[in-house]
Order: C-alpha cells, then structure tokens, then sequence
C-alpha cells in the first residue's frame, strides 16, 4: 500500500499540536522537515529528534532537496502518511515548483509580524503570502487552514 501525503506550513514545525494531535490522526509514519536551516543546523535536529515518537521516521533536508528525500524514503511508508512541513508558502511553493506534486496544503501557523494582515487567530500574511496562496489556488491546491486537525477555521479571504 502506497503511503498518502500532507503537506503543512507552520512556521513552528515540530512541536505539541503536530506530535499530540497530527501524528495520531493522519497515522504518521515520516516526518520530512524541510527548511534551508534546519538542514545545516544538527544541534537543532537533535533537540527536535527527542519530541518525535519512536517509530516515526524524521527526516531534514533543504528546501530544493524535498522530492529527492521523500522520494528515499518512499518505499518505507507501509500504508501511512508522510508529514511535510516547511516553514513558510514561499517554501511550499518553491517545493511545488521543484517537483514535489501535491494537491492540498495545510496552512497551520503563520506568526504576525509587523505588515502583516491578521486573518484568523493562528495565520498573519504578508503580501508575499497572499501572493503565494493565489498561486497555490491557480495551480488546483487546495488550502486548508487549521492548527488542529478537528478545527475547522472560516479564514478572511483577502486574496
């Protein structure tokens, strides 16, 4: 059985929510973290390491490399879902553009900062996000927007 895939941006990436309620209901089997520092951080990986739950596979790597490393872990799936979170839509959508072929993405945690627009509790976009989920729409990726798996978030739509 082949594994099934979810794609997510949170600008958090490993932490509570994603171990306690995403690895449980999606049946995680790998975790792929694709960020740019992360990948040349092993201190960071380490620390990280001892939050995943044993039996989950964890893998980083950079952005550019997401395909070629979910890609050598394929074939280990057996039947469950594989877990790709970046950091940010710009790394989803630089993903996306190398190759990686999804169809749904999970907007789960975008900080406010400042220029940012606030549009629900959990998800703060700059025109650069807003540029980029019009993309995502324009290519048929569907987005979902919630933090918890069973929270459905109605979003502001200002794209």
């Amino acid at each position: 059985m082949m594994p099934k895939l979810w794609i997510r941006v949170d600008n958090r990436l490993i932490h509570g929510q994603i171990v306690e309620n995403w690895l449980p209901h999606l049946n995680v089997g790998a975790i792929v973290v694709s960020n740019d520092r992360l990948a040349r951080d092993e201190l960071q990986q380490e620390i990280i390491r001892l939050a995943v739950p044993k039996g989950i596979r964890l893998q980083f790597c950079s952005v550019q490399r997401s395909l070629e490393t979910l890609n050598s872990i394929w074939n280990e799936g057996n039947g469950k879902t594989f877990l790709i979170i970046f950091d940010s839509c710009s790394d989803a959508r630089q993903a996306l553009q190398s190759g990686l072929h999804f169809t749904q993405l999970n907007i789960g945690n975008i900080h406010y900062e400042l220029g940012k627009q606030q549009v629900c509790d959990h998800i703060a976009l700059s025109r650069d996000d807003i540029q980029c989920l019009r993309f995502f729409e324009q290519m048929g990726v569907h987005l979902d927007f919630r933090c918890l798996p069973n929270k459905q978030v109605q979003v502001k739509t200002i794209w």
